[in-house]
């Protein structure tokens, strides 16, 4: 794992909301707004960028936790701007704050974690038990 990042430093993940990202379940259309699913996976994403880079060939990240504050609706075709701030790097753990705009709407908050594991350690944490 690369230690190339300093606490503070941040990436930027843009996204254009479409209906794909609408809160859905089963049963149907709940609201035609950016679902929280949604911002939680754009949250990851944007805290793996960290991720990317830090990893070695022979490694790949895991997500640990996730914590999200839906604050406001972000609506089909606005942009969101999600910037991931790295927090700290325990060990092998990347912790990561987040912020989601559309312009200067606070859409949401929170923190991700994520583990930068051995590829070979992974596949054993992963197979399926007999």
């Amino acid at each position: 794992m690369k230690r190339i990042f300093q606490p503070g430093d941040y990436k930027v993940y843009r996204k254009t909301v479409t209906e794909a990202d609408f809160a859905r379940f089963e049963d149907g259309l709940v609201h035609a707004v950016c679902s929280t699913f949604s911002l939680a996976q754009a949250a990851e994403w944007a805290g793996r960028l960290f991720v990317l880079e830090m990893k070695e060939e022979d490694e790949e990240g895991i997500g640990t936790f996730l914590s999200i504050n839906h604050k406001a609706p972000a609506f089909a075709g606005e942009e969101l701007v999600i910037a991931a701030y790295l927090k700290s790097q325990k060990g092998n753990e990347v912790i990561c704050s987040f912020e989601a705009y559309v312009s200067e709407r606070l859409v949401a908050e929170g923190e991700t974690g994520q583990k930068i594991l051995k590829k070979e350690k992974l596949a054993r944490i992963l197979a399926p038990t007999k």
